[in-house]
């Protein structure tokens, strides 16, 4: 039996501008592409009709009939990654396995896992960085402590981005395992069905990122890049996002580095998981009403612009940026529920539901997160209406019986004076 490698499809679902896919490629071993339905992830998700699973699989779809045409192909797994090595060890002679690092506290200990079984086989495990520009302790203080605040670990990455180089690498076919390709496994074989999900190859839109910076915060003008799914699975390369964005946008590239912000602060300080970064935080008295909960998720809180918000998300998996913040501070400060309330709703709804993004996010609108607004900062959802949809189109979009719906269910300026004082009351303790 002859030797490969192995190539371990994870969170970068594509071929172009892959890093641990090019290094596997340069090897002296032929590369048998896998991917693995983790069933410890899928057994999770109560939704069979998760948009995310078909968006991953159309996604494996579109690699699997790339490499066809190359004689090769991908081979899809459905179990629990360490039982699957054990299976792929006994099938095949591997001489290595490469892939991508993933900084998920779950990731990492997976990774460790496998990595360990794999060294007492003596199966090489060589894992690259390939979701970020840069990783774990390479922006960091002078003293060598991580960054918990946002402008100055943009600073630090700007100087050292400008020190980087940026290739975009291309994919040499010829090195690919040639076998007889079956299809990857249907969804219905993973215990999950179709859905009304398009798979469109993602595409950098001159148009939106050029007037970025001036038309993100309308939510009415759809004028937001739309990528976050496509970077939560490596559908697009970060390198190619980041070197488009520094030409023509910073305010995008400052998202951009937002991101990679809270994938540190999650790497470095794990507890937030299900911790406020701030532990004082912890002391708030969350009111935690499940009727009034329910009515946030269901868009029924009498607030057009928050209900406008949630409908969206309940209807198509996406919010846009400004409305999530509105709906974060009404269900946080006006409300009183605990942040990881929210942030589990939108785990379970978000396409580009991302880990360290979306806990760094509800963590700032809470008040309770490393670089967050201060907690006497709570949005007026009537403010807010006034300055990003004054004209009422997004809301009438989404919420169109606005009128009609019955009044709010707490009223403003109670809510918020109820908030500083449950907050400053938490704070001093």
């Amino acid at each position: 039996m002859n030797k490969i490698n192995i190539f371990w499809f994870r969170r970068d679902l594509r071929l172009s501008d892959n890093t641990g896919l090019n290094a596997a490629l340069q090897s002296d071993q032929k590369i048998l592409p896998i991917f693995i339905f983790d069933t410890a992830i899928l057994d999770q998700l109560e939704n069979k009709s998760d948009r995310r699973v078909d968006y991953i699989h159309q996604a494996l779809e579109k690699i699997n009939n790339e490499l066809k045409s190359h004689q090769s192909g991908i081979k899809t797994y459905l179990g629990k990654p360490l039982e699957i090595f054990k299976e792929i060890i006994n099938e095949f002679d591997v001489e290595t396995v490469f892939c991508n690092r993933d900084y998920e506290p779950n990731a990492i200990k997976r990774d460790q896992e496998i990595s360990d079984f794999l060294h007492k086989n003596k199966i090489n495990f060589k894992d690259y960085k390939d979701q970020v520009i840069f990783e774990k302790n390479e922006i960091v203080k002078n003293d060598g402590l991580p960054y918990t605040v946002y402008t100055p670990f943009s600073k630090k990455w700007k100087e050292k981005f400008h020190q980087t180089e940026i290739h975009l690498a291309k994919i040499n076919f010829k090195n690919f395992y040639s076998f007889k390709t079956k299809d990857i496994h249907t969804l219905k074989e993973i215990g999950f069905e179709k859905t009304d999900m398009v798979f469109i190859e993602p595409v950098l839109d001159k148009n939106v990122i050029e007037t970025y910076d001036k038309n993100r915060d309308f939510p009415a003008l759809n004028q937001t890049t739309r990528l976050g799914i496509a970077l939560r699975f490596g559908t697009i390369s970060i390198r190619k996002c980041v070197k488009y964005a520094s030409e023509n946008n910073e305010t995008w590239l400052n998202e951009l580095i937002w991101r990679e912000f809270f994938m540190q602060i999650l790497y470095h300080f794990p507890k937030v998981v299900t911790k406020c970064f701030k532990e004082k935080y912890e002391n708030i008295q969350w009111r935690n009403n499940e009727e009034e909960f329910k009515l946030w998720c269901e868009g029924k809180t009498g607030y057009p612009i928050v209900d406008a918000g949630m409908r969206q998300l309940n209807e198509t998996g996406f919010m846009h940026n400004r409305v999530r913040m509105v709906v974060a501070s009404f269900l946080t400060k006006h409300l009183l529920i605990d942040w990881r309330w929210g942030e589990a709703y939108f785990a379970e709804k978000l396409l580009d539901y991302e880990l360290s993004s979306n806990n760094g996010n509800w963590q700032w609108a809470a008040g309770c997160g490393c670089d967050a607004a201060p907690y006497f900062r709570i949005f007026n959802p009537s403010e807010q209406t006034k300055k990003f949809d004054k004209d009422l189109k997004y809301i009438t979009q989404w919420n169109p019986e606005k009128h009609a719906v019955k009044a709010p269910i707490i009223e403003h300026s109670f809510a918020r004076n109820r908030a500083l004082e449950t907050y400053k009351k938490a704070v001093k303790e």
